[in-house]
C-alpha cells in the first residue's frame, strides 16, 4: 500500500491572488535598478566605432530605388554615386547627435500605459512577424486575424508585457494588401498599449498614421509620438526602397522608427562578433541619419537583431554565446551615440516550447535584460526561429519577462529591505517563519510563477502531472474568457471602421 497523498491548499493560487491585489498601479514600464553590464573597454568600443565610419567612408551603403533617398543624403554631405551612399567620417554621427532625442514617449490611448523608450527603462513587447501559430490544441498552422486578435488581447492582459507590439502573426487569411488595416484596428480595440505601426508600403504607412489620428488628433501626432514602427536594414549594407519609403512616412510625421539591421552571422555579416558589430553599428549609423535628415528630431532608436548561423545546415541558430556578445557591444554603442536601444527577446530555433526553447530564450532574454535594451521586441512568443507564434509559449515568456523586471528593479535598501527589526527579531537559532517583518511582506516578498510547480510529487500527481507547457495551455484559455475590452470611444471606433471601409474599397484585393 503506497503512502497516503498529502492535502495542501491552494498556496501558490493564494499567493498570487495576493500579490494581484497588492499591484494596485501596474508599472508601465521597467525602471532599471541594476548597473549595465559592461564589456568592452574604451579603447575596444572606440576601435568599433573607427571600423565602422571606414565602412561608411570607404565601402558605403546601398540606398535602392529611391531617388529622394540619394538627394537627401548627397545635401546633407554624403558623396552618392549611383545607389551607392559614403559618408565622410563621423557625418552620421554627428547629424545624429544634433537632433535625435535620447529617450521619448510614446503615448498610449490610455496615458496610464504611455511608455518612456531609453534611459534606464526597460518597455517589453512581444513577438512580430511570424506566420505560423502554435498550441498544444491544433499544433502548427497558418496565423488568422483571430490569432492575431487573441495575441493582442492576451499582451493587453499581460502585466509584464508593457506594448502591443505590431504584427503579432501575420494574419494570412486576409489580404495581403489590406490586412494591416486590420491588424493596426486590432491594437487599437483590443488593447489601449502603445503599438506598432505598418511598414510594408510606404502606403501602409500612412493609414497607419491616418488611423492614429483618428484616435489621438492630428496635431497631437504631429507634436507626439504615437507609433514606434520597425524599419529593418536589407542587410549587408543595403536599404531598399520599401523600408525607406516607409520611415520617410513616419519621420515625417513625427513618428518613431527602430532601424534595425537584421544580421544572421556568417551569411549576411562576418562570422566574427567584432565584423558583425562593425557592420551592424554602419548600417545603424546609416538609417538613424537618414532620418534625422528627412525630420530633425524625429524619435530614432539603435536597433538589432543579431543571431548566427548553423555552419552545417546554414539555419538559423539562437542562445548561443556569439549573439550575446554582438548584443553587449551594440547596446554600449548606442549610449555612447545616445540613443535609446532595441534588441533581445525570447528567441529560440525550437518548433516547440520545449527544453531548447526555454534554455535558449532565457540566454536571449537575461542578455537583454544585463546588456540595457530600452525597447524588447520579441519578448514572448517566439518560436522556430520566429515562424511560428506559441500560445503556450507566449505564457511561459511572459512568465520569464515578469522575473527579468524585478530583477532589473534591483536590491530593496529601504528600512524594510534591509530587515534589520526581523534579524533583531529572531536572533540566532530560531527561524522567520513567524515574525512580524515576514508576516508582513509574505504576500509579494518573492516573485510566484505563474506556471511553475513547487508543489510536492503527491500533490503534483494527484493534479494530473502536467508539465509548464500544459499549464501555460489552460493560462491563456482563461485569459481569453476572461478578457474585457478597454473602453473605446463609440464615435472614435465608428471612425475608424468608416475609414477602413473607405481604404479597403479604394482598391482591388491583392495577396502581394
Amino acid at each position: 500500500m503506497g503512502r497516503p497523498r498529502r492535502k495542501r491548499s491552494g498556496g501558490r493560487d493564494a499567493k498570487q491572488a495576493l500579490r494581484k491585489q497588492s499591484q494596485a498601479q501596474v508599472a508601465a514600464f521597467v525602471e532599471r535598478g541594476i548597473p549595465y553590464y559592461q564589456l568592452m573597454d574604451e579603447a575596444s568600443l572606440a576601435l568599433i566605432e573607427h571600423n565602422a565610419d571606414t565602412v561608411l567612408e570607404e565601402i558605403g551603403i546601398d540606398f535602392r530605388d529611391d531617388p529622394e533617398a540619394l538627394q537627401l543624403l548627397g545635401d546633407a554631405g554624403a558623396s552618392v554615386d549611383g545607389e551607392r551612399v559614403r559618408f565622410p567620417r563621423g557625418l552620421c554621427r554627428s547629424l545624429i547627435r544634433a537632433s535625435a532625442p535620447a529617450e521619448y514617449t510614446q503615448h498610449a490611448r490610455n496615458p496610464q500605459r504611455n511608455v518612456i523608450i531609453g534611459g534606464k527603462r526597460t518597455v517589453m513587447a512581444p513577438a512580430y512577424g511570424p506566420p505560423f501559430v502554435r498550441c498544444l490544441d491544433q499544433g502548427r498552422r497558418y496565423a488568422s486575424i483571430e490569432d492575431f486578435r487573441n495575441f493582442v488581447k492576451l499582451t493587453y492582459m499581460s502585466d509584464s508585457l508593457h506594448h502591443s507590439g505590431g504584427t503579432v502573426c501575420e494574419p494570412v487569411d486576409l489580404p495581403v494588401n489590406k490586412r494591416h488595416l486590420d491588424m493596426v484596428y486590432s491594437h487599437i480595440k483590443y488593447s489601449d498599449k502603445p503599438f506598432m505601426g505598418s511598414v510594408t508600403l510606404p502606403e501602409r504607412a500612412q493609414d497607419t498614421v491616418d488611423m492614429a489620428k483618428i484616435v489621438f488628433g492630428s496635431e497631437f501626432v504631429q507634436q507626439n509620438t504615437v507609433i514606434t514602427s520597425l524599419i529593418n536594414a536589407n542587410s549587408p549594407m543595403s536599404y531598399d526602397a520599401t523600408m525607406l519609403g516607409a520611415a520617410k512616412v513616419y519621420a515625417r510625421n513625427n513618428q518613431a522608427t527602430v532601424i534595425s539591421p537584421f544580421i544572421l552571422a556568417g551569411a549576411m555579416a562576418p562570422v566574427t562578433a567584432a565584423g558583425a558589430v562593425t557592420q551592424i553599428l554602419a548600417e545603424a549609423l546609416a538609417g538613424m541619419a537618414f532620418i534625422q535628415v528627412v525630420r530633425p528630431g524625429a524619435p530614432v532608436v539603435f536597433g538589432t537583431f543579431s543571431s548566427s548561423i548553423s555552419m552545417q545546415s546554414g539555419a538559423p541558430t539562437f542562445g548561443t554565446p556569439e549573439p550575446s556578445l554582438v548584443l553587449y557591444v551594440a547596446a554600449m554603442l548606442a549610449r555612447r551615440l545616445g540613443v535609446p536601444f532595441r534588441s533581445g527577446g525570447g528567441l529560440c530555433g525550437s518548433k516547440i516550447p520545449d527544453a531548447q526553447a526555454a534554455y535558449e530564450s532565457a540566454n536571449t532574454l537575461q542578455t537583454a535584460a544585463l546588456a540595457g535594451v530600452n525597447f524588447m521586441l520579441h519578448t514572448a512568443g517566439w518560436l522556430e526561429g520566429g515562424l511560428a507564434m506559441g500560445y503556450e509559449k507566449f505564457i511561459m515568456d511572459a512568465d520569464q519577462a515578469a522575473m527579468i523586471a524585478v530583477m532589473l528593479q534591483g536590491v530593496d535598501l529601504s528600512e524594510n529591505g534591509q530587515a534589520m527589526d526581523a534579524l533583531r527579531e529572531v536572533g540566532p537559532g530560531s527561524h522567520f517563519l513567524g515574525c512580524a517583518h515576514t508576516q508582513a511582506n509574505f504576500a509579494d516578498a518573492f516573485y510566484t510563477s505563474s506556471i511553475a510547480d513547487n508543489n510536492s510529487f503527491e500533490k503534483w500527481l494527484e493534479e494530473g502531472s502536467l508539465d509548464a507547457g500544459s499549464r501555460a495551455n489552460t493560462i491563456w484559455k482563461k485569459m481569453l474568457q476572461d478578457y474585457q475590452a478597454p473602453p473605446l470611444d463609440p464615435a472614435t471606433d465608428e471612425a475608424l471602421l468608416a475609414f477602413i471601409e473607405q481604404r479597403k474599397s479604394a482598391f482591388p484585393d491583392r495577396n502581394y
